[in-house]
This record gives structure tokens, C-alpha cells and sequence, in this order.
């Protein structure tokens, strides 16, 4: 992310954050797997391909993992962030397999002034991340509290 530090009020609906390209990486998706989510079909590509995945996948938690890093290197690294209240809903779409290339946005899609912490607003995102075909893999919403510039003023 170039610039300056993002405040509430450099978040404005519509404005649209993308993420840069990420490969997916056996090794990696199944070491994550081992550790979180050890089930045959994210452990062993044999197992991924009987199944109706079609070859060894990403845990959904996995990619959701990756998707967090994605904003953070797009807008949150670099922001006034104070963290998130939690996440409205995530759907996976698709399996995400070894050797996909993940990426992706986040679109704001509202953003309000808290009514019990001036300091603070509230920004609401959707993120999407897709494959290199351009299918939707993920799909999620949530909301994030940035500081608000000193006054609240732009």
C-alpha cells in the first residue's frame, strides 16, 4: 500500500482495495492443514482426488488465513486500524487446489461514525477472492474500526 496512513474517512463506499496474486502451495496448504484442520482431503492429494474436490484442497480456513494477509499488505498494514467487531458471514465458494492462484478486493460498502466512541468509525467491507480463472473461491463481509482523524475531519 503507497501513500499515507488510512483513516476512517479515506474509507468512502465504493472505493474498492485489491490484493495482489498468491500462489498456492502444496507444502504450505498442507503443513497449515496438519496443524489446523488435519482432514484427508487438505492432508493428501490422492485422498483430495476421490473426493468431490478433485485433488488436494485448501482448507476453507486456510484460505480465509491468506485472504487476512491479502488486506493486510493491500490497505490494513497501513492503516489506523482498531480491529474488527467480527465477520457478518463466509462462504467458501470453490476448493481452492495446489497450485491455484488466488486474488482479490475489498469493496467498502458503508462506513458510519460510531455513535459511542467518536474517535472511532465504523467501516463495512466485502472481500472477495477468486481463482485464476476469475471464479469466486470466498466471499465474505465484515466490519473494521478505524481511528478517525483528530476532530473527525477529513
Amino acid at each position: 500500500m503507497e501513500g499515507g496512513m488510512l483513516y476512517f474517512e479515506d474509507f468512502t463506499p465504493g472505493r474498492r482495495f485489491v490484493y495482489r496474486p498468491f500462489e498456492m502451495q502444496a507444502a504450505d496448504m498442507i503443513a497449515f492443514a496438519g496443524e489446523f484442520d488435519p482432514q484427508p482431503v487438505h492432508l493428501d492429494e490422492e485422498a483430495g482426488r476421490r473426493s468431490i474436490l478433485g485433488g488436494l484442497s485448501a482448507s476453507g480456513w486456510h484460505t480465509s488465513a491468506i485472504g487476512m494477509r491479502m488486506m493486510i499488505d493491500a490497505f490494513l498494514g497501513n492503516s489506523s486500524s482498531q480491529g474488527s467487531p467480527g465477520i457478518d458471514f463466509m462462504d467458501w465458494k470453490k476448493p481452492v487446489l495446489a497450485g491455484d492462484v488466488i486474488s482479490g478486493f475489498s469493496l467498502v460498502l458503508e462506513a458510519r461514525p460510531s455513535r459511542s466512541k467518536p474517535q472511532i468509525g465504523l467501516v463495512k467491507f466485502r472481500n472477495e477472492i477468486s481463482n485464476q480463472s476469475g471464479e469466486p473461491v470466498a466471499v465474505s463481509e465484515c466490519s473494521v474500526m478505524f481511528r478517525r482523524r483528530e476532530g473527525g475531519r477529513p
